[in-house]
């Protein structure tokens, strides 16, 4: 958006502040927030705060850097309404997992390190952030964002100091603040229609495990090298030997086959073609099968 569309929406956006950040304590911070959100939504390829800024006819560096940084507001009551305010408008068919990466110079940014960068597609020095949002084929929405800590930053007095990490934030793997996120979510009164993600978090057996313990529907990508048994495979227990000690627990027979030799071994006929998307050069398909499986291993 160009200054002459925001300053058109500035009514507009006025009550949405006053909605969104009803619950920040001072008017300046609320007015800074007004000031905040009109320098994200216009155009502009760096959002950092002195780009902002600079844009913007009311744009004061110190004070909006002091409102994003330094100001003693708690955002989680603003993350909570912007979700009740949002869920409504999306009507989403899935809640997406997934993690943002934003390319760094340097060893200061908090949680900086290097680790693969999406943005880049490499492994590169960045920062990570685990989101849920909300999504439907027209619109989606952020629910839940958190920071991934590495492993180095959770003892680095001297870092964590310097970029005042609470005491209580250490190290979670990130298929675990997405857990986090989703339990937030429900304390909040708010269910995933499903939940989706890429193989990146798919591929992990304790986060599947969990999203079945919570009774939520899901659709995850899991790598081809997972081990999986055809269904009608079911565990053995061997002949006990002898009349003393514990009896033997089932167990299965031979080893388990990657999920990929299982799609191999599928006939044509196991394949329905769908339509899954409207491409700009027509529809776009693909061939699907569904078979049921019994997951193997514990990664």
């Amino acid at each position: 958006m160009d200054a002459h569309e925001v300053n058109r929406m500035r009514a507009t956006l006025g009550f949405f502040v006053a909605d969104v950040f009803a619950s920040v304590p001072r008017k300046d911070q609320r007015a800074k927030g007004d000031c905040y959100l009109r320098g994200l939504m216009l155009d502009g390829r760096r959002k950092s705060i002195q780009a902002m800024a600079s844009r913007l006819p009311d744009g004061n560096e110190q004070n909006l850097q002091q409102f994003v940084n330094q100001s003693t507001w708690d955002p989680v009551p603003v993350q909570r309404r912007i979700c009740e305010r949002m869920l409504p408008l999306v009507a989403p068919e899935a809640w997406v997992i997934d993690d943002v990466s934003v390319p760094k110079d340097g060893q200061m940014s908090v949680a900086v390190a290097p680790q693969y960068c999406g943005a880049l597609g490499k492994r590169a020095n960045c920062q990570v952030a685990v989101s849920v949002h909300a999504a439907s084929d027209t619109a989606s929405c952020p629910l839940q964002w958190r920071l991934f800590l590495p492993e180095d930053w959770a003892f680095d007095r001297d870092r964590r100091a310097r970029t005042r990490i609470p005491t209580e934030v250490t190290h979670r793997e990130k298929w675990r603040l997405a857990l986090d996120m989703l339990d937030t979510l429900a304390e909040w009164g708010m269910k995933a229609p499903a939940v989706v993600a890429d193989a990146a978090y798919g591929t992990n057996a304790h986060l599947r495990a969990a999203l079945q313990e919570r009774r939520l529907a899901y659709v995850l990508a899991i790598r081809a090298d997972v081990t999986a048994y055809p269904f009608d495979t079911k565990p053995e227990a061997p002949a006990r030997k002898g009349t003393v000690g514990c009896w033997p627990q089932p167990r299965y027979r031979h080893r388990a086959p990657s999920v990929a030799a299982l799609v191999a071994g599928l006939e044509r006929t196991d394949f329905t073609t769908l339509t899954w998307r409207q491409g700009s050069r027509g529809e776009l398909r693909s061939r699907f099968a569904a078979v049921r499986v019994r997951p193997a291993g514990k990664a």
